[in-house]
């Protein structure tokens, strides 16, 4: 087993959080696992990522090539398309339709979900109104890691314990409200 993913999206989304919870599933299932994260400006809404290679066999670099990511991962939906050179032909991008507009000229939010639809196999996903059905806006990264749990290579209840292993010092409350989150993540996916 080998995945290659790229998470991205912008500073204050939560990348970050979802790369530590699949290494922390990789790492209980005994995979071998590489991280490299790139952060752009020192404050919210500059460009996070992270690459993340998780494999049976060892990996001897963190950086994900070119045309060689099964999944992308992207909380910001311009973000996704940032990283495509990367996505292999069969992979598939995973994204939030919710739009960060940090920059002046934002594209048109319709134009750019289908230039996402026609460039990629993807899943566009309403995180915000998952995050909110789930009890909590902040839960936005774990439903998307929800959603994109059937392209990661681990089964769900994989992730489902380093979630909540990830998040117990928060308090069982904290811990039910991102399980609820990535399972109806999961659910909208599965559609």
């Amino acid at each position: 087993m080998q995945k290659n993913i790229i998470i991205a999206g912008v500073g204050g989304q939560g990348i970050l959080t979802i790369a530590s919870i699949i290494d922390l599933a990789a790492m209980n299932l005994g995979l071998h696992v590489k991280q490299a994260e790139v952060h752009g400006m020192s404050q919210r809404g500059g460009a996070v990522e992270s690459h993340l290679r998780i494999s049976t066999e060892e990996i001897y670099s963190d950086l994900i090539p070119l045309g060689k990511a099964d999944l992308i991962l992207s909380i910001e939906p311009m973000e996704s398309l940032r990283y495509l050179p990367f996505l292999s032909p069969g992979g598939v991008i995973v994204t939030s339709t919710e739009s960060y507009e940090n920059i002046r000229n934002y594209p048109d939010k319709t134009e750019l979900l289908n230039h996402i639809r026609e460039s990629a196999s993807c899943l566009l996903i309403d995180a915000g109104a998952i995050a909110t059905e789930a009890g909590n806006v902040k839960t936005y990264n774990v439903a998307m890691l929800g959603a994109a749990a059937p392209y990661t290579g681990m089964e769900a209840t994989e992730l489902e314990k380093a979630i909540a292993t990830y998040f117990a010092d928060k308090g069982e409350k904290i811990i039910a409200t991102n399980l609820n989150a990535f399972r109806l993540g999961k659910d909208y996916a599965q559609k």
